[in-house]
């Protein structure tokens, strides 16, 4: 809370410029027992008896939802700096968004994945001096100037071009509206037709699926799977891997390549592989293969089983899984 503390006399002479002046609202508690956070506030109060600051920087008692309504409405910049990686979320800096206000904030939380250059402001990661010195320099530097930097009719263009940006491109992610329509369209709706399927004829549905996942559980520790072989020509990487499925059934389980998100994948990958041909003298074995296109190593990829079943929801209602 305190980082922009960190060197009073330069935010002071920020505070206090004459052509550029700029206010500071500082709000929030501490808990009763919480003497760390009670002296961080101590700190503020200190700063603030400086009869040239107390225009310039004030401190609002019993931060609540009703005070933060108003701050978001109001501020121009919401400033948050959690210390690293102990941010919950940052809903406080999505509530700006719709208000018109711009974020400068760590790179944590939900800042990590919203932030753009051209949205808002970011405090890379670095000790608490690297990124107090960093926190000045974005004030000094880009905040301020854009602020104060008008056409000849008074519009800071810049700025109104940023919220406009942060507006169109983040409040409709950032949202509850989002939040909600997402669950309802993901998993409330699926997980009610599954409800109303197995609940039908008297339960009939539920019952099949109760006995299927007992006899899964029961059978989980037959699977097995051995090595994986992969063949490579014209940019295709074919992958191979035995499967030995014990009492269970090609349709009880899924087979499914999986790799780690690196150099060429922002995200991690799932392939699901096909069942191929019987091994010959095996005991309810089977060849699966998938086609990739060649990148990485193969290395990278490695086999796996999972439950599968019409409706079944993973890992919520069975979690099992078998890797190589």
């Amino acid at each position: 809370p305190n980082l922009i503390l960190h060197d009073p006399e330069r935010l002071t002479r920020l505070l206090l410029d004459a052509h550029r002046p700029v206010q500071l609202l500082v709000a929030g508690k501490a808990h009763p027992q919480d003497e760390a956070g009670q002296k961080q506030i101590q700190l503020w109060f200190r700063y603030i008896r400086q009869p040239a600051l107390r225009s310039h920087v004030i401190f609002l008692e019993d931060y609540d939802l009703a005070m933060a309504a108003q701050l978001v409405q109001g501020v121009d910049v919401w400033i948050n700096t959690p210390r690293e990686p102990w941010e919950a979320c940052g809903t406080s800096g999505m509530k700006v968004l719709v208000n018109g206000g711009l974020n400068l904030s760590v790179l944590d939380g939900w800042w990590a994945e919203a932030w753009k250059p051209d949205l808002g402001w970011a405090i890379a990661s670095g000790s608490d001096a690297e990124q107090a010195r960093r926190l000045m320099e974005i004030l000094e530097d880009e905040v301020v100037p854009m602020f104060y930097r008008r056409d000849a009719a008074g519009i800071p263009c810049e700025w109104v071009a940023r919220i406009r940006a942060s507006l169109a491109q983040l409040a409709p992610r950032f949202s509850s509206n989002r939040m909600l329509k997402e669950y309802v369209e993901r998993l409330y709706l699926p997980a009610a037709a599954s409800l109303a399927i197995r609940a039908a004829s008297g339960a009939q549905g539920a019952r099949a699926f109760c006995a299927w996942a007992h006899h899964l559980r029961r059978s989980w520790d037959g699977l097995r799977l051995g090595s994986m072989r992969a063949v490579e020509a014209e940019g295709v990487r074919r992958f191979h891997v035995d499967a030995y499925l014990g009492e269970l059934e090609p349709d009880d389980i899924e087979v499914q390549l999986y790799a780690d998100a690196g150099p060429f994948h922002a995200e991690s990958r799932c392939h699901r592989m096909a069942c191929g041909q019987p091994i010959p003298g095996s005991l309810n074995g089977y060849v699966y293969a998938v086609e990739l296109p060649v990148e990485g190593a193969t290395s990278d990829y490695t086999p796996r089983i999972i439950p599968h079943r019409e409706g079944l929801r993973l890992p919520q209602e069975l979690a099992l899984i078998r890797w190589l």
